[in-house]
């Protein structure tokens, strides 16, 4: 611990004395959370499963286990919490240390060789070879590449409809070093951060309940502001993560870490929230739009589970039995693949469907989500080794090199992988 974080624990109030630190921190094993990338295989092959359920007609076919199926779409807040950890704790950790915070242009670079390569190459694949997107215009083209369309229109065209959650995940990436200033400034503060994130949630709650009605074009339901509350879990639970290993710790933090040490408990509460968020209370699964307050209950229940879910693998004993097999290599390289997987899963369905002549909500969804998701991964191999670990060797491209702490720092960001849904 720093002189200056010392300070400013002093200043904020909530960082105390010796009896705070009564809960050991984990194992040293560097900046690196090697559970996370498990975490990001759950949500990717999450999102495979709702989609091939409702394509197959899952949804309404079996009462409550249908809709359980519709809300694996939680794997999309999964994703954002992880965002939000991984990408905030760079800034946390470095204003906790009395360093300057992360150069912005070194970190918009790597956002965007994670992302624009095997984006860009998967619309060429849906607009070319998706019946539905032949003749698309080139405005239509443009708006797609640019991650435009629910901006001012209903949804991305075929095969790209999951696109509308990478499109809020790359709005977060561009204004996340405005957000980290507003929340951080130079000298962490823990109360300070508290209430940005408060601020945050306040204008998700907003937005579901009575701001997005008013905007006009495009579908205001799947911009940014509508998961504030998600990325907002994330960056508290770096900050907690950042408080914890350097000794620091008000009651509450030191309750956070205790809870993500037992990682039984964090999954059974996250499946009650899911299994809540399958009640009426979270609205309906299929075309009808759930009112706002169904809407918001069902946001801050996902928000619940991607938080506490992302909390067990921050916190569990690295040495326990669920950290062996959830930092186990093949759940680890589903992490590694989750971007491949989230992004051509639905070209690949397309694929599916037409090659084996399937129609529609006829059922089928074992062979079908057995089929797409064996694909999705081989594809998502593929692409990994061609294409994404490739781009990613140019994240150094034009910058000088960091040393010691920043350069640990930063490539604590650059693990968050990017993996959207």
């Amino acid at each position: 611990m720093t002189p200056e974080s010392t300070r400013a624990g002093t200043q904020d109030g909530s960082l105390t004395s010796a009896a705070d630190r009564a809960v050991p921190p984990p194992p040293a094993t560097g900046d690196t959370f090697p559970l996370l990338d498990s975490l990001r295989g759950l949500g990717a092959v999450c999102v495979v499963l709702t989609h091939t359920a409702f394509w197959s007609g899952d949804y309404t076919r079996h009462g409550t286990l249908g809709t359980v199926l519709a809300r694996l779409d939680v794997g999309v807040a999964i994703f954002f919490v992880l965002s939000g950890f991984l990408l905030s704790r760079a800034w946390l950790a470095r204003a906790a240390d009395g360093l300057a915070a992360p150069r912005v242009r070194p970190y918009l670079w790597r956002r965007a060789l994670r992302i624009v390569p095997l984006y860009v190459f998967t619309v060429v694949l849906a607009m070319v070879f998706v019946h539905d997107n032949r003749g698309a215009s080139f405005g239509s083209w443009v708006s797609t590449l640019l991650m435009l369309d629910t901006f001012h229109q209903a949804t991305f065209p075929a095969g790209l409809t999951q696109m509308w959650s990478l499109a809020v995940e790359v709005s977060f990436y561009l204004l996340l070093p405005l957000v980290m200033w507003l929340l951080v400034g130079r000298t962490l503060r823990p109360r300070r951060v508290v209430a940005g994130l408060v601020v945050l949630a306040a204008v998700t709650v907003w937005w579901h309940l009575a701001g997005a009605s008013p905007v006009g074009e495009g579908q205001p339901l799947q911009w940014l502001p509508a998961f504030l509350t998600w990325f907002g879990a994330g960056i508290a639970l770096a900050l907690v993560e950042v408080l914890h290993s350097r000794g620091h710790g008000s009651r509450a933090v030191r309750a956070l870490v205790s809870l993500g040490r037992q990682p039984g408990s964090c999954w059974t509460l996250a499946v009650a929230l899911l299994l809540a968020a399958a009640t009426p209370l979270a609205g309906p699964s299929m075309f009808t739009a759930p009112t706002p307050a169904e809407s918001l209950t069902r946001n801050l229940l996902y928000a619940g589970v991607g938080g506490l879910l992302v909390l067990s693998g921050v916190f569990a004993d690295r040495r326990g039995t669920y950290a062996r097999w959830a930092g186990s290599p093949l759940p680890r390289r589903l992490g590694w693949l989750s971007y491949g997987i989230f992004c051509l899963h639905l070209p690949i369905l397309h694929l599916v469907m037409w090659t084996t002549g399937w129609e529609l909500f006829e059922g089928r969804m074992l062979q079908i989500s057995a089929i797409a998701l064996v694909a999705s991964v081989v594809a998502a191999e593929v692409s990994y080794r061609l294409l994404e670990r490739p781009a990613l060797r140019l994240k150094d491209l034009g910058r000088r090199r960091t040393a010691g702490r920043e350069r640990a720092v930063d490539q604590t960001s650059t693990a968050s992988g990017g993996t959207s849904a």
